[in-house]
C-alpha cells in the first residue's frame, strides 16, 4: 500500500516551494471526516479517505524537514504549520461570492488577514494524532512552544483588539529584541508558567476566603478572592473567544475551568442578592454554593503541573464517556421512576397505604440500588404493588446494578486501553493543543488579573477614542509598566539559554546531572547504564572505520577493492552514518 499508493501520491503533491498543500490535505480530511458522520453507506470508504489525507500530509511534512536542516529548515516548517490560509483563497471570483454567508464570522478587521486558519489548527481540530506526533510537526511545536519561532496568530475574536503591527513568521534573535518585549508574554512557554502562578494564587485567595468565611459581612478576604476571581474568569473566557470552543475544549483542564466558572457565577449572583436585599440566608446559601469549587480547584493545579500525565489525559476521556453514559442511563430508567409513581398513586388498590412516597424519595431509593449501596427500595417495593413493585424494582436493580454498571466499567476500561496503547501520539496531541492555544492575539492576555479587567474598562472607550497607532503606543507602554519584572526576567533568560542546547533534551547530559540522585546506580546492574555515559576510544573509532571502509571496498559482483589504511580519508557511507550514529 505504501509503495503503490502513499508514495506515488506524496511525489506528485510535494512542491518545494508551495507550502499550503499541508493545509489542503488536513481540510480534505476535516471533510471526509464530516462526510462520514451522515454517509453510513460511505462511512468506510470516507474514513479511509480521512486517514490517508493526514498520512500523506504527515510523509510530505517529513520530507520538508528532511529536505531543509538547520535553522532555515525550522523556520520553512514553521511557514507550512502555522502560515495562515483562507479556505476561499485563490477559488473564482464568483464561487466564493455565492458562499459568501460562510465568510461572515469575521467581525474584525486585521489588515487582510481576517479569516485565515492554519494547518497547525485544523490537525487539532480534525485530531489528526499521527500527524500531530510526527518528528518534524514536533520539531515546531516545540520551537513555538519555547518561542524560538514568533509569529502573530489570528483569532476568532478579540475582546481588546490592538492589530496595528503583525509580526510574520520568523526566528525569534533576543539579542537583538528591546529589553522589555511585550510580545514575549505569549510565548506558550511564558504563558504557561504564569497562568499555573495565576492560578495557585486563585487557589490560595480562595482557601483564605472560605476558612475566614463570614455570611453576615462582606470581608476583605472574600472581596480580595472575588475581584482576583473575575479577573481570572474574564481571561478563560477571552481564550473561548480567541479559537472559538471545539478547540478550546480540546485543552486537557477546560472542563474544570468552565465548571468553576458555572460554580463562581451562580455564588456572585446569589451574593450580590444577599447583600442588595440584606439577606444573610442567601449570603449562606452562596458560600455553600463556593464550596463544592474545592474538588475542581485542587485537582485542576494537578493537571496544570503535569499536562503530559497519562492519568489525567485518561480520566479526561473517561469523564466524558462516564458523563454521556450516565445521561443515556437516566433516560432510559426514567420510565422505572414513572411506573413506580403511577404504582404508588393507583387507588384501585386497597393494600397501598395512605403515606405513598414521593419522587424525591423513590428517586434516592433507585440511586442507592443502582450503586449497590441499600436495599430500602426493594424492601418498601410492595407498598406500590404486591406483585408489580419488587417486579419492576427488581427488574431496575438487574439492569441498572448488574448490566449497566458492567457496560459502564467495560466502556471505560476500553477507552484508557486505547489510549495507553497509542500514549506518545496522546501526549504529542495535547502538547500541540497547549502550545497552540498558548500563542494569544488579544491584547487583554497582556494583562496579569485583575488588571485586566482594570484594561477592559478603560481601553475600550480609548481604542474607540484613539486611532489605531496611538492606541498600540498607549498599549504597549502599559503592558510594559506593569509587566516590567516578569519582562526583565525574561529576557535576560532567553539572551542566555532560548538558543542553547539544553541538558534536559540530551540523555547523556541529564544522566550526568542527575547521576548523584540516581539510586540505581549504587545496584547490581548499574554498569549496564555507566557503559554508554563516556565517548569510546579514538582507537575504536578507528577501527569502526576501518571496518566501514571494508564494507565499501565491497562490490556488487562479490569482488574486493584495494582497502585504504586506517586513517586515510575515505567517502563518507550510509553505513558508516549508521554506525557513527550507534556509537553516539
Amino acid at each position: 500500500m505504501n509503495v503503490a499508493v502513499v508514495r506515488p501520491l506524496v511525489d506528485r503533491l510535494y512542491d518545494p516551494a508551495d507550502v499550503s498543500v499541508v493545509y489542503c490535505l488536513l481540510v480534505n480530511r476535516v471533510q471526509f471526516l464530516r462526510e462520514q458522520s451522515h454517509q453510513a453507506h460511505h462511512q468506510t470508504v470516507t474514513v479511509t479517505r480521512a486517514i490517508l489525507c493526514e498520512l500523506i500530509a504527515g510523509k510530505i511534512l517529513r520530507r520538508f524537514n528532511e529536505e531543509n536542516p538547520g535553522r532555515s529548515g525550522l523556520l520553512l516548517l514553521a511557514n507550512v504549520l502555522v502560515s495562515g490560509f483562507e479556505p476561499f483563497q485563490n477559488a473564482p471570483v464568483e464561487f466564493a461570492h455565492s458562499k459568501k454567508h460562510a465568510t461572515q464570522w469575521a467581525y474584525q478587521k486585521r489588515g487582510g488577514y481576517e479569516r485565515k486558519l492554519t494547518a497547525l489548527e485544523i490537525a487539532i481540530v480534525s485530531e489528526s494524532k499521527f500527524f500531530l506526533s510526527g518528528v518534524a510537526c514536533q520539531k515546531v511545536v516545540e520551537a513555538v512552544y519555547r518561542g524560538r519561532v514568533v509569529y502573530t496568530p489570528t483569532s476568532f475574536i478579540d475582546i481588546l483588539p490592538d492589530h496595528y503591527k503583525h509580526k510574520p513568521i520568523s526566528l525569534y534573535n533576543p539579542r537583538k529584541a528591546p529589553l522589555l518585549n511585550q510580545y514575549r508574554l505569549i510565548v506558550p512557554r511564558t504563558r504557561n508558567i504564569i497562568e499555573i502562578c495565576q492560578f495557585a494564587v486563585l487557589l490560595a485567595l480562595y482557601v483564605l476566603a472560605m476558612t475566614h468565611r463570614d455570611h453576615t459581612t462582606f470581608d476583605r478576604y472574600e472581596l480580595c478572592f472575588c475581584v482576583y476571581a473575575g479577573g481570572w474568569v474574564l481571561d478563560e473566557f477571552a481564550s473561548i473567544l480567541e479559537h472559538g470552543w471545539q478547540v478550546h475544549t480540546q485543552n486537557l483542564w477546560s472542563f474544570l475551568d468552565i465548571t468553576f466558572i458555572v460554580i463562581f457565577t451562580s455564588y456572585l449572583l446569589v451574593r450580590l442578592h444577599g447583600l442588595s436585599t440584606n439577606q444573610p440566608e442567601a449570603g449562606r446559601q452562596a458560600l455553600d454554593i463556593l464550596s463544592i469549587a474545592a474538588p475542581i480547584l485542587l485537582p485542576r493545579l494537578a493537571f496544570s503541573l503535569m499536562p503530559e500525565n497519562m492519568l489525567f489525559i485518561s480520566l479526561r476521556a473517561m469523564m466524558a464517556d462516564f458523563i454521556i453514559l450516565t445521561l443515556l442511563a437516566i433516560w432510559c430508567f426514567a420510565g422505572f421512576l414513572l411506573a413506580l409513581k403511577w404504582l404508588g398513586h393507583n387507588p384501585a388498590y386497597p393494600s397501598h397505604p395512605t403515606d405513598n412516597p414521593d419522587p424525591l424519595t423513590i428517586s434516592k431509593w433507585m440511586l442507592w440500588i443502582w450503586f449497590g449501596l441499600d436495599g430500602t427500595g426493594i424492601q418498601r417495593a410492595p407498598a406500590f404493588h404486591f406483585l408489580l413493585g419488587p417486579l419492576v424494582m427488581i427488574l431496575f436493580a438487574f439492569l441498572g446494578n448488574t448490566l449497566f454498571l458492567t457496560v459502564l466499567v467495560s466502556s471505560l476500561s476500553n477507552t484508557f486501553a486505547k489510549l495507553a496503547a497509542d500514549a506518545p501520539a496522546e501526549i504529542a496531541f495535547r502538547r500541540a493543543v497547549l502550545t497552540f492555544e498558548g500563542v494569544k492575539s488579544d491584547a487583554l492576555f497582556a494583562y496579569r488579573p485583575p488588571f485586566n479587567v482594570l484594561a477592559l474598562v478603560l481601553g475600550l472607550p480609548l481604542k474607540a477614542a484613539l486611532s489605531p497607532r496611538r492606541f498600540h503606543k498607549v498599549n504597549v507602554f502599559a503592558v510594559r509598566v506593569l509587566n516590567a519584572p516578569i519582562l526583565l526576567g525574561i529576557s535576560l533568560f532567553e539572551r542566555r539559554y532560548l538558543w542553547k542546547n539544553t541538558r534536559a533534551t540530551d540523555p547523556s547530559k541529564r544522566s550526568k546531572v542527575l547521576a548523584f540522585w540516581d539510586l540505581g546506580r549504587f545496584g547490581v546492574h548499574a554498569d549496564l547504564a555507566a557503559v554508554f555515559e563516556g565517548q569510546p576510544p579514538q582507537s575504536v573509532i578507528q577501527e569502526i572505520e576501518a571496518v566501514d571502509e571494508f564494507e565499501d571496498g565491497v562490490t556488487s559482483e562479490g569482488f574486493l577493492l584495494p582497502v585504504p589504511r586506517v586513517g586515510e580519508a575515505a567517502r563518507a557511507s550510509e553505513a558508516r552514518r549508521r554506525r557513527w550514529s550507534m556509537v553516539q
